[in-house]
């Protein structure tokens, strides 16, 4: 069921409404808004810039789910779903492009796998992201997944420092390698830093981070979007209680 919600941060309330984006035109409307994201906030290389678009051979195989304003028609956030049985198909998950994933075979129960996250830059607030989780959580309950994974993006635009003071700040509070351990293909090349360097979460980043997920290893170097890409694993009854209600399986 989707669900509407009223998000009143802007002079003008705005209706967003969860959505399950079916079909071609649909697909492009989030390939659209993947490419406009991602080309202006990663420089990346993406397959399907001459359209305007961020396509790959993943997108067919994927479920695409997403978030529209009803005053303006617009789709506004959007992620893609692979589950465990279209990754047997394809013979791999999208993360495995970039991770060896020691222990995959042994998770206990259905496997769901996150990815291509991203929210248009003026609707980056908490009711936005609150409304995309809650259909996340709609796909999980039908499907009965046990586990959420995929990879989440740290700018390497400076060269690297962020993503290393961000890696520091993860590994004292969210590394767990104990259900599956994520070796990157291609690690972060050395950056020697201060112990003491800080620095903020992406957001998306800080997100799966409250719903409870933890990290299984050091990043991997993505160039093609000029990002250090990190490994997340969400076991769905380790679910922040916070966040919970909206997994109601889970609990």
């Amino acid at each position: 069921m989707s669900q509407i919600a009223l998000s009143c941060d802007t002079p003008a309330e705005r209706r967003l409404k969860a959505v399950r984006l079916r079909g071609a035109r649909a697909l492009r409307e989030a390939q659209a808004l993947r490419y406009r994201v991602f080309s202006s906030e990663f420089d990346a290389r993406l397959k399907g810039a001459d359209l305007g678009l961020d396509m790959d051979d993943y997108d067919r195989h994927c479920a695409h789910i997403g978030v529209r304003d009803l005053n303006t028609g617009a789709l506004v956030a959007t992620t893609r779903l692979l589950d465990h049985r279209a990754a047997q198909r394809l013979g791999r998950f999208y993360s495995e492009e970039e991770f060896a994933l020691d222990g995959l075979d042994n998770l206990q129960g259905p496997v769901l796998e996150i990815g291509r996250t991203c929210v248009d830059p003026d609707y980056r607030n908490g009711g936005t992201i609150a409304v995309l989780w809650s259909e996340l959580a709609e796909v999980l309950n039908e499907g009965g997944y046990r586990y959420l994974m995929g990879c989440a993006s740290i700018p390497m635009r400076d060269g690297g420092i962020q993503a290393r003071a961000v890696m520091q700040r993860l590994r004292d509070r969210y590394l767990c390698r104990q259900n599956l351990r994520a070796e990157p293909k291609t690690p972060l090349p050395p950056l020697e830093l201060p112990d003491n360097l800080t620095a903020e979460l992406p957001p998306l980043l800080k997100a799966y981070m409250r719903l409870g997920a933890k990290i299984c290893g050091e990043p991997c170097w993505d160039p093609d979007f000029g990002v250090a890409d990190v490994f997340i694993l969400l076991k769905r009854d380790e679910l922040c209680p916070r966040y919970a209600r909206h997994f109601k399986a889970a609990v």
